[in-house]
């Protein structure tokens, strides 16, 4: 159970990262993302960060 915690919040965690830099304008990949520059993709993906970095936090207490 601690492995898959920390597999599910390390992809989490880089899948957050991206979606936040994607709804900042930081990330410009792909080209043609119906995320770039749209500030709720910056929240959902703050979340999603946070979400797998309470999951590796879990999974490194277990």
């Amino acid at each position: 159970m601690r492995t898959l915690f920390l597999v599910i919040g390390i992809i989490a965690l880089l899948m957050g990262l991206v979606w936040t830099g994607q709804g900042a304008g930081l990330i410009q990949w792909p080209e043609q993302s119906f995320m770039i520059n749209q500030s709720q993709w910056m929240w959902y993906g703050a979340s999603t960060a946070f979400g797998g970095f309470l999951l590796i936090m879990i999974s490194r207490k277990v």
